[in-house]
């Protein structure tokens, strides 16, 4: 059934408060009921039935959407968070001995071994990817180390092997400029007998958003990446071993007790023919 309204000469509306809607969304069973003031009483109820049939499925199923979206939305950020977690909070260790190179460590047993990585060993975290560890070893046809003396001191170590970093992270990009320094070196004498040294370094790189800009107000500088290394050294087998952990600066703040507890962990073994 449809309405013909007729207005006949309707006064114009005032700005006062009597002429806004009173009720225009009160609750879900009310949706849609509006109050029009020029009306006749015969034609409000009939009028007022028409538009909330009209509006209310609209409403309805753009409610349904928005809670679907909401809902999606609420899943996508838990399980981003749970990922976030799973890489920051401590999972307990696993221990990887090399029988046949000599040396052994623990490592956290939610990291994945990846292979072809060019070290003698590599883990890294699943969840943050610039967090990983690895042992080099030196050639036993090139080195003839007795001791990690052999190295200087835990300060001259510490500065060469930071030399030795920013060899490795040498870009021929244009722009690019590293900023590094020595947090720590210091040495200890493990429960094995034999001595090692740690050290710990701090390299953030830093490079031009457009490296081929002519004019020097094109080329904004921006940080890429801030790390902390920490390595141990050891020597056995007449070959320097070492163990280097890589991760984020503000990463290593959560986790830096487990990190610890993997330096810790490492050792040199004498191998038997």
């Amino acid at each position: 059934m449809a309405y013909i309204i007729i207005f006949k000469s309707l006064p114009a509306p005032s700005l006062s408060s009597s002429f806004l809607p009173t009720n225009t969304i009160s609750s879900s069973s009310q949706m849609g009921s509006f109050v029009f003031p020029h009306l006749s009483p015969q034609l409000k109820p009939s009028f007022r039935s028409f538009c909330k049939a009209q509006t209310t499925p609209t409403f309805a199923v753009s409610r349904r959407n928005a809670m679907v979206g909401l809902f999606s939305g609420c899943i996508a950020t838990q399980i981003i968070t749970n990922d976030r977690a799973q890489a920051l909070q401590s999972v307990g260790f696993r221990e990887y001995i090399d029988f046949f190179d000599g040396y052994s460590l623990n490592y956290p047993k939610n990291w994945i071994q990846v292979k072809g990585a060019g070290a003698d060993i590599f883990f890294r975290d699943p969840f943050v990817l610039d967090e990983n560890l690895f042992v080099d070893i030196s050639s036993p046809s090139s080195s003839k180390y007795k001791s990690v003396e052999d190295l200087g001191p835990p300060e001259e170590a510490g500065k060469n092997m930071l030399k030795q970093y920013l060899t490795e992270f040498m870009s021929t990009r244009l722009g690019v400029r590293r900023e590094s320094n020595v947090l720590s070196t210091s040495s200890r004498v493990a429960d094995d007998g034999r001595l090692y040294y740690q050290i710990e370094v701090n390299i953030k790189s830093y490079a031009n958003n457009n490296e081929l800009a002519v004019m020097p107000q094109e080329r904004v500088v921006r940080k890429e990446w801030d790390r902390r290394y920490l390595s141990v050294l050891g020597v056995e087998n007449n070959r320097l071993y070492e163990l280097r952990l890589q991760v984020p600066e503000d990463v290593f703040r959560d986790e830096e007790n487990d990190l610890r507890q993997v330096m810790d962990s490492f050792r040199v073994n004498k191998i038997t023919a």
